[in-house]
């Protein structure tokens, strides 16, 4: 493990940049990009035209680690170069951000009100490729929908099970049990879901940290015990479909909680805007969502 990279991550100013959309959300993020489905035709296009918004943004001179610890990659993403680097080599030497790996394989049906993960067969590879392009730690997500205790402690479980196999590779797992803020239970689920959590931390030895990612929840510094976990290196916060500017107001109500946003960090990027404008975007988000990550 990379000792710098980990203090980083623990005790660092700043936020993660999520830049991981996958397939199913690939053209969606295009699209809000300014890029409709009528401009590519095969999967391979997609990614390119995806790949050159994702390298646009790490390139950019705000793009930096002043304001950014980390960022999250798709696996194309890590494979492919960013001014012939690989991308999380660039990002690391180059601007002086950790780069991570995402590594699940998207969500299975609802079941119990939770959508687990589905399989993940070609983990062990996924791993070894991750250590040697660099990264430092990886990211898996489920998604919780309803207050049911079944699902979401299958949900806590799953999520556990494979951050002990990412520990062994010896990587720093990111846990992202989501829970959906459309639902009518979410302050249930949140309350369920932090005991899980809490229970599965508390299992943990000396010898294994992990990372949370969750939902942004309503009540103020709801996931103090969290932050405060010894198990816990820092816990993000995802967007989750708020817009920046209420996922930065409901961000700056939790100390200990820093920004993991993918929608609301691209808020606004278009293709066809030039470099001054691309740039000026992205750095009033990033400092706004800096701002609430550091409060």
């Amino acid at each position: 493990m990379n000792i710098e990279q980990f203090e980083r991550m623990r005790v660092g100013k700043g936020f993660i940049a999520a830049l991981d959309q996958s397939g199913g959300s690939t053209p969606k993020a295009l699209h809000l990009y300014g890029i409709d489905e009528s401009q590519y035709s095969t999967e391979g296009q997609m990614f390119d035209l995806v790949h050159q918004m994702r390298s646009r943004i790490i390139t950019s001179p705000v793009f930096n680690s002043e304001r950014i610890l980390g960022a999250i990659l798709f696996e194309m993403t890590m494979e492919r170069l960013v001014e012939g680097l690989p991308t999380a080599e660039y990002l690391w030497h180059r601007k002086g951000i950790v780069p991570f790996l995402k590594i699940d394989n998207g969500l299975q049906p609802v079941i119990n009100g939770a959508c687990l993960m589905k399989p993940i067969p070609e983990l062990v590879t996924r791993l070894n490729k991750a250590v040697s392009y660099g990264v430092f730690g990886t990211k898996a997500r489920s998604l919780i929908q309803e207050s049911n205790s079944v699902g979401i402690g299958a949900c806590v479980d799953q999520q556990f099970e494979i951050a002990h196999k990412v520990s062994a590779f010896d990587l720093i797992p990111i846990i992202e049990p989501e829970v959906d803020i459309k639902s009518a239970e979410k302050n249930w689920i949140e309350h369920i879901l932090k005991r899980s959590l809490l229970d599965a931390l508390d299992s943990l030895d000396s010898s294994q940290n992990v990372m949370l990612k969750l939902t942004l929840p309503d009540e103020a510094n709801y996931y103090r015990e969290l932050t405060h976990h010894p198990r816990v290196v820092r816990v993000a916060a995802l967007s989750g479909g708020y817009t920046q500017i209420h996922a930065n107001e409901l961000l700056a109500q939790h100390d200990g909680l820093i920004a993991s946003f993918s929608r609301a960090l691209t808020e606004g990027l278009k293709q066809q805007q030039n470099d001054g404008e691309f740039d000026n975007t992205l750095d009033r988000s990033i400092q706004q969502i800096y701002t609430a990550s550091v409060k």
